[in-house]
């Protein structure tokens, strides 16, 4: 059983109230695979960077069961890099710099070894890029995830409603999904959104938590407490790295079993905000993993007398 994983890699720089790092190693696809690969290897990496990207990094996601086959190294040009300040709700940020380097070019090649791949997860890229990815698989996974961002909804609507016709899970948060819709109402935005194609839709809400949309069903998961949150950059894409590979090691993708990975994703994402980037998804053990399942059980778990 392997996933296929799709996104950047990249460098941050990243400023919250609590502290500054100048360059550290991010990436949607580097927050995905350090997710997913606690359930399941291996992890199928299609990604770009540039001679400046660590050799130590790319080992590191290799001891965990990470195929870099799809990773294309580009030797005169510089890795992607982003940098943003949180504001005081860790909810908000501001871009400061945005230079796309390799990304610029980036133009996603499916190996001849990825092929069969039965769950495939698309991160924040160009619509036409993840339909190219979808495109080139000979066989249609069991099932594919979509992240977007609202930029693509002002920039390339056309082509995200095209490939949104071609994938089963829809990941945005809660202003993409109004932006998305034109509704107010996450309920009635998510009514809206899956008539445009997907069978499942997730909102992200952040420290509050996620909501699964499908026909009719609706499932609240929330987010853990935490006493320390240093740096949100890249929880989303952990969330998504566990979501798809708790369903990838149960071969399970039922709407019941979508509820189960809604919650080890949010359990996962809440290792990630504990530190700058991906530093503590390095160090998470199963056993932290399983410590952390069961807190998120007793939040929500309750007896009640109807009366």
């Amino acid at each position: 059983m392997s996933v296929i994983v799709v996104g950047t890699m990249a460098f941050d720089a990243i400023e919250t109230p609590f502290g500054k790092t100048e360059k550290i190693v991010g990436g949607s696809a580097t927050y995905v695979a350090y997710a997913a690969s606690n359930f399941l290897k291996p992890v199928q990496q299609v990604s770009i960077v540039g001679y400046d990207f660590p050799g130590e990094e790319m080992d590191e996601l290799k001891s965990r069961g990470v195929q870099l086959d799809g990773v294309e190294i580009v030797k005169d040009k510089k890795s992607f890099f982003w940098s943003g300040r949180y504001h005081m709700d860790m909810n908000t940020r501001d871009t400061l710099i945005t230079d796309l380097n390799v990304l610029a070019d980036f133009n996603p090649q499916i190996p001849e070894s990825y092929q069969g791949a039965e769950f495939l997860m698309l991160g924040n890229l160009m619509p036409k890029l993840q339909k190219s990815v979808i495109e080139q698989l000979r066989e249609r996974p069991k099932l594919i995830v979509l992240d977007t961002m609202n930029f693509w909804m002002e920039t390339a609507l056309d082509d995200l409603k095209e490939v949104l016709k071609m994938v089963d899970v829809l990941m945005v948060n809660d202003a993409e999904a109004r932006e998305l819709s034109h509704e107010f109402s996450l309920v009635k935005a998510a009514k809206k959104i899956l008539l445009m194609g997907p069978k499942y839709l997730i909102i992200k809400k952040g420290e509050h938590g996620a909501l699964l949309f499908h026909g009719d069903e609706v499932f609240y998961a929330p987010a853990l407490p935490l006493e320390d949150v240093f740096d949100p950059t890249g929880a989303g894409d952990t969330f998504a790295g566990g979501f798809i590979g708790h369903l990838a090691r149960t071969k399970d993708v039922s709407f019941e079993n979508m509820k189960t990975a809604i919650i080890v994703g949010s359990a996962l994402a809440s290792f990630c905000v504990e530190k700058f980037g991906p530093e503590r998804m390095r160090e998470i053990t199963k056993d932290d993993i399983d410590k952390r399942l069961m807190q998120f059980q007793e939040l929500v778990s309750f007896d009640i007398e109807l009366v």
